[in-house]
């Protein structure tokens, strides 16, 4: 049996008004401030802030022996990525394609 899909789906669950639903679905575009925001949930200050006093420790690692670094993206890629060596240096896969 055929299924017409651009037929409305009419049940007896549907019968609240949009009215209704709007009620009971909170406004996400109201005037309320959430204290704390789960987008940022460590603190720091959103883009355009002055960071110039905040210190990060980041540690770098140098590429590891099973690793490259493409000549064309210049992203440290494992050996696994490497598509071929040319005079100026390796290229990886996505970077040969």
């Amino acid at each position: 049996m055929a299924t017409d899909y651009d037929a409305p789906r009419k049940t007896e669950d549907d019968s609240e008004s949009i009215e209704a639903l709007k009620e009971r679905v909170p406004d996400k575009l109201s005037g309320s401030v959430d204290v704390e925001d789960a987008d940022n949930p460590s603190g720091f200050e959103l883009p355009g802030a002055d960071l110039s006093d905040l210190e990060l420790d980041v540690v770098v690692l140098p590429a590891q022996e099973d690793e490259f670094t493409c000549v064309s993206c210049f992203l440290v890629k494992h050996r696994s990525q490497l598509d071929h060596e040319t005079s100026s240096g390796p290229i990886c896969v996505e970077c040969s394609a």
